[in-house]
């Protein structure tokens, strides 16, 4: 689904099914940002209560790993936003849908 990390190809490189009109801009970041916030903030506080460690341990142990994970996360995040839309036909995907133009709808095309 992928030519780079995070660029949508223009059409499925296995069936052929067009995904260049699709819509996952800010959502995957969005998301990205609420999965590993929480799943960081809670190791945090744990790791915290159980050990109390110093502040340079809490930054070089912490800034790197949400990093990370952030990086490994928002990939597939933005490849399952993508094939939501499609699989809820939205933003193009409906093939019996009229196409935008402007502030006028267009007939489908062909």
């Amino acid at each position: 689904m992928f030519y780079r990390y995070l660029k949508v190809a223009d059409h499925c490189p296995r069936c052929g099914e067009a995904l260049h009109h699709h819509r996952a801009d800010d959502a995957p970041p969005y998301f990205t940002i609420v999965i590993v916030g929480h799943v960081v903030v809670s190791l945090v506080l744990a790791v915290e209560m159980a050990f109390r460690p110093s502040l340079w341990l809490h930054a070089a142990l912490w800034l790197p790993l949400t990093v990370i994970l952030a990086l490994v996360v928002l990939a597939p995040l933005k490849g399952t936003l993508v094939a939501l839309q499609w699989a809820l036909l939205m933003h193009g995907f409906d093939p019996e849908a009229k196409e935008e133009i402007g502030d006028r709808l267009a007939p489908p095309s062909s």
